[in-house]
């Protein structure tokens, strides 16, 4: 197992930040680590990374234990914080040239790093003239520069334009194939596009950890309907409708209907329509999106 952390909890003098928190990544896993802010993801990762100790529980990466072979875990991961400190006033080579020689690593891997994060036209810049989109290219680069196993990664595409992102996601996807990749995000659409599973963070607690495919079947899901009919209705009698679980007026009459995620409920509003005498003008359905079974879980 890659990552391994077993009824972590993490104490601020008697603030209780983690609570007992349990997880497993294996190898060629991507995996997303959410939660609010102040939930406790950026913790969890210093955590795993040996920035900051934990105060009970085990953390063990690629078996080794983090609080007794520090050293030797932290040259199996490759980490990319939040906010990326960087050394301003060295040129982009300079400093990777530099985090070479703190793991003892061969230089001909900077080549190579530069071109996997498109820095070859800035390779040769001050670190403190570039954009923060290519500042975070140089964060990625030097992440990887040693070949780790695995990679956390805090906000890794923060500060990159459209285009950027396409490429970095790319990138990312490339390195799970044949690594550990353990991510956090604000962006729901990254989520769903480069990761496996998710592990969902709030107040210290776990509340979720599943496969994306898993989280949109999930039977506490939701199905919302948006209908427009030919006449104005009651929302007292679409709420009487049996499996509507919430209903709201979203324009002249036009409702969201919200059902749990094993009712379908076009053929009763069909036949709602007929009892009522109302032409159903539009209907659409869609299931809950990523962003709305994390904000469920988090409120």
């Amino acid at each position: 197992m890659s990552i391994k952390v077993e009824k972590v909890s993490k104490f601020y003098g008697t603030q209780k930040v983690l609570h007992e928190v349990s997880f497993e990544i294996r190898k060629g896993e991507i995996v997303g680590f959410l939660g609010p802010n102040g939930a406790g993801k950026s913790t969890m990762m210093k955590i795993l990374t040996g920035y900051i100790p934990h105060s009970e529980g085990a953390v063990a990466i690629c078996n080794l234990d983090v609080a007794e072979n520090g050293l030797k875990a932290k040259h199996k991961i490759g980490y990319l914080p939040e906010h990326n400190p960087l050394y301003l006033d060295m040129y982009v080579r300079e400093y990777l040239g530099f985090v070479a020689d703190i793991f003892g690593v061969k230089h001909s891997r900077i080549d190579l790093m530069i071109k996997k994060t498109g820095l070859i036209k800035e390779q040769h810049k001050l670190i403190g003239a570039l954009s923060k989109g290519y500042r975070q290219r140089v964060g990625l680069a030097q992440a990887m520069l040693h070949d780790p196993e695995v990679l956390i990664l805090d906000e890794p595409t923060t500060g990159l334009d459209p285009n950027q992102l396409v490429e970095i996601r790319r990138l990312i996807k490339e390195i799970g194939s044949e690594k550990t990749v353990m991510l956090s995000t604000h962006i729901m659409q990254e989520v769903e596009a480069i990761c496996d599973r998710v592990i969902i963070i709030n107040k210290g607690k776990i509340v979720a950890n599943k496969t994306i495919n898993e989280l949109h079947k999930n039977k506490d899901n939701r199905n919302i309907i948006t209908i427009e009919f030919s006449e104005k209705t009651t929302l007292e009698d679409l709420k009487a409708i049996e499996h509507v679980l919430e209903v709201k007026e979203i324009g002249t009459n036009q409702y969201q209907i919200t059902s749990d995620s094993k009712h379908d409920l076009r053929k009763r509003l069909f036949e709602y329509a007929v009892a009522k005498e109302h032409s159903v003008l539009q209907m659409n359905m869609k299931e809950d999106r990523l962003e709305d079974v994390f904000h469920r879980l988090t409120n």
